[in-house]
């Protein structure tokens, strides 16, 4: 496995991540879940993200369960908040004082630890004053229940602006995560050029966009039975504006350029993000634990310029790079 630092700190992640979005508490039962987190750990990944809104809540309670008794100081456990948990009152969502205080505590009982290694806001929340958010979480940080901060989907203006209001109350905000992948790369202008300027890392999410990039969708076929695409729990949802024709067809001419590389299209995908050396690391689910071990197959595997040029070359004008879609995914309105 290899190691990078996130941002400009002095923490470092496995360039592989498990996340467990729509997978603990939902798409996978609790025995098989735990089998891939240990899967993760038997590759050498020591870096978990989630969030208390997974499975609302539940996905919290199962990598905490499948991490009890692991060496606490061999891992770094990332959690976010942001959208609605519980019973998803008026309270129950967004960044005020009121919810990041609560949530914190409420995070640490499911995952079962004193402390998170970082806490990320899950979006920009447009409802509270970001001086209120992010005096919350130095607070935080200042008892000890996280050791950094970061932010998910944030844009290049809220990025500063949070970054500047961390430094004035002396607390390390390192990280950013947004969905990124070699269909979606609006990151690549601006939210990047400003993190390396601030000693801001990318956390990753969707490497393989929702499993597009594997291969296993195909022009004028069904979805394969237990795909992402078949999944009614939500993770269905997610996947349907890539299953286009055009973007399947594309998707397929990378299958020899994987092959040249010695990689599967999926660990192709894997380290093509993980080429950009502004992104720490990149996060990974998987619904069994051979995905797990595949997966991180791609850490350490560069790839060449002449690969990345044939790769542009394979996906053409299907590729979305639009900066001004950067910030979409955070509502203007609080949801409940």
């Amino acid at each position: 496995m290899e190691f990078r630092h996130l941002g400009a700190s002095g923490l470092k992640v496995s360039a592989i991540s498990y996340g467990n979005w729509l997978t603990h508490g939902s798409q996978v039962e609790a025995d098989q879940a735990k089998l891939c987190v240990r899967a993760a750990l038997d590759v050498g990944i020591t870096t978990f993200d989630t969030a208390d809104t997974y499975a609302n809540t539940a996905a919290e309670s199962i990598l905490g369960e499948a991490l009890a008794g692991e060496r606490r100081e061999s891992l770094e456990i990332f959690t976010k908040v942001y959208f609605p948990t519980g019973p998803k009152g008026p309270n129950d969502t967004g960044l005020s004082r009121k919810h990041i205080s609560e949530s914190i505590n409420a995070s640490l009982l499911r995952l079962r630890t004193d402390h998170v290694d970082l806490y990320q806001a899950h979006r920009y929340d447009h409802a509270t004053p970001l001086e209120e958010t992010m005096e919350a979480f130095a607070d935080v940080v200042r008892q000890g229940k996280a050791l950094y901060i970061g932010v998910s989907e944030w844009t290049p203006a809220q990025l500063r602006a949070g970054h500047a209001l961390a430094r004035e109350l002396k607390f390390p905000l390192v990280s950013n995560q947004p969905q990124y992948n070699m269909l979606w790369r609006i990151i690549e202008d601006e939210v990047v050029t400003t993190s390396r300027e601030l000693g801001i890392g990318q956390i990753v999410f969707s490497p393989i966009a929702q499993g597009v990039l594997t291969g296993k969708y195909q022009v004028g076929q069904a979805p394969p039975p237990g795909s992402r695409a078949t999944d009614t729990s939500g993770g269905a949802e997610f996947v349907q504006r890539l299953l286009k024709d055009e973007t399947l067809s594309r998707v397929a001419r990378l299958a020899p350029i994987a092959e040249s590389e010695g990689l599967t299209m999926a660990q192709l995908a894997i380290a093509w993000v993980l080429a950009n050396d502004n992104v720490a690391s990149a996060i990974t689910g998987a619904s069994r634990p051979d995905q797990v071990t595949a997966n991180a197959a791609a850490a350490g595997h560069p790839l060449s310029p002449e690969t990345l040029a044939a790769i542009d070359e394979a996906l053409g004008d299907t590729v979305q790079r639009d900066a001004d879609l950067v910030g979409r995914a955070s509502p203007k309105e609080r949801l409940t």
